[in-house]
């Protein structure tokens, strides 16, 4: 088996149950699923239907009520809080539709902070995070804060950041979600760069079609099942 046809992401039978007061939330049922290594994958559905809960699973922020989940061939549906920080940290970079920039630091400041926390010397850190603001083009604004930037320029910032520490799979909530169509449309362009330069794992949880038809394939997901893939 080739090295990019192996799945390094294995959901199976996966459920997430939230009690609020004497009721129970299913926001996900039985949710089975593998993505392969390279691939850029689209989750797509409406408001509600389980998406970012399924993104949370993926990216270690949260463990299932019920059923195992796979990063590389380890089973993270049992492990501690801490032993899922690490992993994250390691292996898994985020994008958010918030963008979630820390705005007293510069860009460069903010692409190599997962960097410090991965105990990388501040020369590394720095060379680094130039590399990474040339990539998406903004070396220019690496000493500028968040609100010295537009929409799209922050948004590749987090992008850059998103990278910081080499991570093997990037997870994007709503990556477009606070940009117009034109800065949506480069942004996407940035994204599928990285897939197909660096050959990363990318899965975009979104639910507009014209990002998930950009993808190679594409997930509905409904009241917390899938309910078809393309």
């Amino acid at each position: 088996m080739k090295p990019e046809d192996r799945a390094v992401i294995k959901l199976r039978n996966v459920y997430k149950i939230y009690k609020i007061g004497e009721n129970e939330v299913k926001a996900l049922r039985g949710v089975s699923l593998d993505i392969n290594q390279g691939e850029m994958v689209a989750i797509l559905g409406p408001s509600g239907a389980g998406k970012s809960t399924l993104m949370n699973m993926v990216g270690c922020l949260d463990i299932p009520t019920k059923g195992d989940i796979y990063l590389f061939g380890k089973n993270i549906a049992h492990l501690h809080e801490s032993d899922l920080a690490t992993l994250r940290g390691k292996k898994i970079g985020f994008i958010f539709q918030q963008f979630n920039l820390i705005p007293y630091l510069t860009a460069l400041e903010n692409v190599t902070l997962p960097m410090l926390f991965q105990g990388k010397s501040r020369k590394e850190r720095i060379k680094r995070g130039l590399e990474l603001l040339k990539i998406v083009e903004l070396e220019n604004r690496a000493n500028h804060k968040p609100n010295e930037l537009s929409g799209g320029q922050q948004q590749r910032v987090a992008i850059a950041r998103a990278l910081a520490n080499d991570p093997d799979i990037i997870l994007a909530d709503e990556p477009t979600g606070n940009l117009d169509t034109k800065t949506g449309s480069t942004i996407m362009d940035f994204l599928k760069d990285l897939n197909k330069r660096f050959k990363k794992t990318i899965v975009i949880v979104t639910h507009d079609p014209r990002i998930g038809n950009q993808c190679q394939r594409q997930i509905f997901i409904k009241d917390g099942q899938i309910v078809d893939a393309l």
